[in-house]
């Protein structure tokens, strides 16, 4: 048996089934039901890593989500992950940890030297130091994420997977210890729907620990064993164990992460079943029986291996069968450590128990302690402790009874494991999640949540500040009392009685004293993951940092992976005295989600590749893919790029496609373009009032190019709508912004305009959209379509018909997105296929050309047409486009950003507007997103204000029909400045170009109007 393990009757291992793991290549055993951080206490391991800031020997410190220091590379390859916590990983067989500190080993670390130096690093020291020279940053930067350590996250691809559930419940019931069981049995007994999650792996809380309480004349084992049986016998009961809540937000609104395989093998983990679950809850009446968490007692070295919590030598124990020492050191300031020190004595550990208060605890109490062999100092606190890579001993003074100060020395204790307790700080992370503030009770000497909670939430047991098992049951009565006639129900009450021996008064203390100046003495840590000691917060408060969330931010008290379970309420503490003010005045920091790490493959699910985002293709895909189209995604489309020919790359390909589209005749899949169905006797109302422009008299068979506004006047969408009938319309938007558009319209029907009768149905998958482009465009439709008049003075550009096209009832409108003669071509999707395919034919003899999005940017830039979020922002208005012409000022309604076009700010001569580029040397294409500059000059020194840049470039592409390259950007005042000469930096490369009108090709529209 390892060396620390003893014999416990309460123990929850199975000594029968050992376990093999290794950590840091080295081979130990442990047993089933174990931790890895028992199974290395076991086995006598006591440094397990080293301090961020110092490179200190650091050890397992707490028993579960708590702990700081014991951060593990679990596992390895795909399936490894980082800083999981010892005190949570079950052990299984073949598991594979190691250290994640220590450079260039854990026994040997070189930050070990620096933090010999300590005092030369305090608070905002990176800050201060890491300025100059600036050439140094990337030394730093390395320096600095080479000293930081910790683990790694995966290089490859995780090979299991995830999901999600949705639950709606009455009630959930968050912590399965004395009082959350109790709450789950009331409901279930009063008729509620209940969902009872603790983040362990077996539920029982404290029961867990603790080898001695009684409940209804049962031993804590036996009525745990007992209720749980019933939970599990009521239909309306589910229990999720491993699970944890990690945030609580608005309208109840609870996520739960449940570990489903973590705790297997890999080699025996189900493929198809998840290996974490994500419970997204929504609850009628949520119950926090979130329970406290034990904080240590801050004195000097009190960060060394060896060093634990009073509740977590208990835990291991009492729970996991392992002493955390053979001669033992326990501090305190309260009653519960009495309990430990008892056990540990009656394990065969040899103990003393420093109590810092004079008449130390209840004399039950006492008595207990002494009678198992425990030996007490009472009035005594340790003024630091003694050690390297573990503890070795501490030295004691006596204390004032009335006043935290020392008035003599006490002995020296040698030991090899030291325990305190602080008192318990309950566990109020969840209650404060969406808005809940916790309250200082000065008699608890915690921050508590109200007994009654708050509407929606109620707060039972331990987290409202009753620590005695036996009032925190009474109170559960009361509180799910309350819970059950909210919900119509009248409460089962039928609690259980507790044991519970009588309490003296804790004694405040939070920092012991060691008879020095605050900063002379032993460092004296607050929060261990983030080496954070005493003598940093008063720096911090004499640096003037007055608030508590600036004194966080400045120290990093509180940061990390364990938020600040163990250092938060020291660190207020102190930092009240640092101030001279109370701890209830300081406050707390504000805590948010999530309670614990959660992993990204939980948050995702199955929210992942096309689940996450799914490729959609049109009808005409299968044509594409045989004639070797490349693609690029527009809005989740799959939508041809450009379609190369032997050799060709993208250049030539996009200049063949572009000149053969001028010159003869080209076709492109159009189907991606959002398509909204608006019918009803007030469409043309509503219409009037969402796009910029009039629509009150455009005629059935017209259509109407419209921008559609955002309430700041701000450009969001445009497209061309047809009137179809007097009160239907045939709206079509971007590739991308379908969605956002449709959603834009039912919004505004819904929430202010209810009395227009208008309907909005999105039919871009019921039509195929093929767009025949060029001079021999009219040509080849005739070819198969013959009952609608295709002359120019019939079928005008603007014009929309219906008739039939290749045999099939179709609604061809003669718009274009290319300055050329064009028609889009729409029929049933089903159809879209063989409609490509026949257009094919009928253009064979015109060398009809199939292009892409490529070749449609190209053209559509010849011709000053913008494309939404690329030329836009959000914060371009129709004028800054030189598109004042689709704004009906004047018109007698007003429409979306109307009112907003007229702010002062938004007719400011000199915003950014959309002008042309023509760069002084035609070959050279600039980058889109390159700055414009009034000189030459790029590189200021240091010490020298920045160049000043006036516009960016937005779109810029070679033409080949134009034997140039063009460019379109905003420019500030840019209308005013035609014929300007800029510069346009990008990449530390400088290209003069002319400000020109944004039309390059056919500005009178000779071409589109043939």
């Amino acid at each position: 048996m390892n060396p620390y393990r003893v014999k416990r009757g309460s123990a929850r291992i199975d000594y029968n089934r050992p376990v093999n793991f290794t950590f840091d290549n080295k081979s130990y055993q442990g047993y089933h039901g174990d931790t890895l951080a028992s199974a290395l206490l076991a086995e006598g391991t006591r440094m397990i890593g080293r301090s961020f800031k110092y490179g200190r020997p650091r050890g397992i410190y707490g028993a579960g989500a708590e702990e700081p220091n014991a951060l593990m590379q679990l596992e390895l390859g795909a399936y490894t992950v980082p800083d999981a916590k010892a005190t949570q990983i079950e052990l299984y067989e073949g598991l594979i940890a190691s250290t994640t500190t220590g450079w260039p080993s854990l026994n040997f670390d070189a930050k070990g030297l620096l933090g010999k130096f300590g005092r030369f690093m305090p608070p905002g020291f990176y800050y201060k130091t890491f300025m100059k020279p600036d050439g140094w940053w990337p030394f730093y930067e390395q320096l600095i994420r080479k000293a930081a350590g910790y683990a790694e996250a995966p290089r490859e691809a995780d090979p299991e997977h995830y999901d999600h559930l949705h639950h709606h419940v009455d009630v959930i019931i968050v912590g399965a210890g004395v009082c959350g069981i109790s709450a789950a049995l009331i409901a279930a007994r009063s008729g509620l729907k209940t969902l009872i999650i603790d983040e362990q792996n077996e539920m029982g809380g404290w029961l867990l620990s603790d080898a001695h309480q009684v409940i209804d004349g049962l031993s804590g084992a036996a009525w745990l064993e007992k209720s749980l049986a019933e939970l599990d016998a009521s239909p309306l009961v589910t229990r999720l164990p491993r699970a944890t809540a990690f945030a609580l937000h608005d309208y109840n609104m609870i996520q739960v992460v449940e570990q489903i395989q973590d705790h297997l093998p890999i080699a025996s983990r189900e493929p198809d079943a998840p290996r974490q679950r994500l419970h997204n809850v929504r609850a009628h009446h949520i119950v926090l029986a979130t329970g406290t968490i034990e904080r240590p007692l801050v004195f000097g070295y009190n960060d060394l291996p060896g060093v634990l919590t009073n509740a977590a030598g208990q835990t291991y124990l009492n729970r996991y069968g392992v002493q955390v020492g053979k001669e033992i050191l326990i501090q305190t300031s309260n009653d519960y450590a009495y309990d430990t020190a008892r056990d540990l004595a009656e394990s065969g550990a040899r103990v003393w128990l420093a109590d810092t208060r004079a008449f130390g605890a209840s004399a039950e109490r006492q008595k207990a302690a002494k009678a198992a062999g425990a030996e007490l100092l009472l009035g005594y606190g340790i003024a630091k402790a003694h050690g390297g890579k573990k503890v070795t001993g501490a030295d004691l003074v006596r204390l004032d009874t009335h006043s935290n100060k020392v008035v003599g020395r006490g002995p020296h204790v040698n030991c090899d494991a030291l325990l305190s307790s602080g008192g318990q700080s309950p566990t109020v992370h969840l209650f404060c999640h969406n808005g809940g503030r916790p309250v200082w009770d000065e008699k608890r000497l915690a921050f508590v949540v109200p007994e009654t909670g708050r509407p929606g939430i109620a707060c039972v047991g331990s987290v409202t500040g009753n620590f005695v098992l036996a009032d925190a049951i009474a109170q559960t009565g009361r509180a799910m009392q309350a819970v059950c006639e909210s919900l119509g129900k009248s409460a089962v009450l039928d609690l259980p009685t507790a044991d519970s021996a009588e309490v003296a008064q804790a004694r405040k203390i939070f920092r012991v004293p060691d008879g020095k100046p605050e900063g002379e003495g032993a460092k004296a840590f607050v929060d261990f993951q983030n080496d954070v000691d005493v003598g940093g917060i008063y720096v911090a408060v004499r640096e003037n940092f007055r608030n508590i969330e600036h004194v966080k931010r400045y120290t990093a008290l509180g940061f990390g992976t364990d938020q600040g379970k163990l250092s938060n309420v020291n660190g207020f503490a102190i930092a009240a005295e640092a101030m001279g003010k109370p701890i209830s005045e300081v406050g707390t920091t504000t805590y948010r989600p999530s309670y614990t790490p959660v992993t990204f493959g939980a948050l995702a699910g199955h929210l992942q590749g096309d689940t996450f985002e799914p490729r959609r293709y049109t009808a005409i895909h299968p044509s594409h893919e045989a004639r070797g189209a490349k693609y690029e995604v527009v809005g989740q489309w799959m939508r041809p790029w450009y379609f190369p020919q032997g050799n060709e790359d993208l250049h030539a390909a996009v200049n063949r496609e572009c000149v053969s589209t001028r010159n003869r005749v080209g076709i492109m899949d159009a189907s991606t373009l959002g398509k909204i169905d608006v019918r009803g006797p007030d469409a043309r109302e509503f219409l009037n009032r969402v796009y910029s422009n009039a629509w009150t008299k455009l005629e059935p068979g017209k259509c109407r190019y419209g921008l559609m506004l955002d309430e700041n006047g701000m450009v969001m969408d445009d497209g061309v709508t047809a009137c179809i009938g007097e009160n239907h319309f045939h709206m079509t938007t971007t590739s991308g912004g379908a969605a956002k558009v449709m959603g834009w319209l039912e919004r505004w029907h819904q929430t202010e305009w209810p009395e227009l009768k208008v309907w909005f149905t999105s039919v871009t998958d019921h039509w195929s959209t093929v767009a025949i482009v060029g001079p021999e465009s009219r040509k080849v439709l005739a070819k198969l379509c013959k009952d609608i008049d295709l002359s120019p003075a019939a079928f005008k550009f603007m014009d929309g018909r219906e008739g039939t096209v290749a045999g099939l009832p179709a609604r061809v409108f003669r718009i274009s997105f290319s300055g050329e003669v064009a028609y889009e071509v729409n029929v049933d999707a089903s159809y879209g296929q063989y409609l490509w395919e026949e257009v094919m034919k009928a253009g064979k003899e015109f060398d009809i050309t199939p292009y892409g999005t490529e070749t449609m940017h190209v053209l559509r830039a010849e011709k000053g047409y913008i494309i939404v979020g690329q030329d836009t922002d959000g914060s371009v208005s129709p004028i800054d486009l030189g598109m004042g012409w689709a704004v009906g000022m004047k018109k007698p309604f007003s429409f979306l950003g109307r009112r907003s076009l007229t702010r002062s700010d938004t007719v400011r001569k000199d915003r950014k507007q959309l002008v042309g580029l023509l760069p002084e040397d035609p070959n050279v294409v600039l980058v889109e997103g390159a700055q414009i500059v009034e000189g030459p000059v790029v590189a200021p020194k240091v010490g020298e204000p920045p160049v000043k840049m006036f516009g960016h470039v937005t779109s810029s592409y070679y033409s080949a029909f134009m034997g140039r390259s063009v460019a379109m950007a905003v420019v500030k005042g840019g209308l005013d400045r035609m014929g300007d000469t800029v510069h346009v930096w990008a990449g530390g490369k400088v290209h003069k170009a002319t400000i020109a009108s944004s039309v390059f090709l056919d500005p009178q529209g000779e071409r589109q109007n043939g």
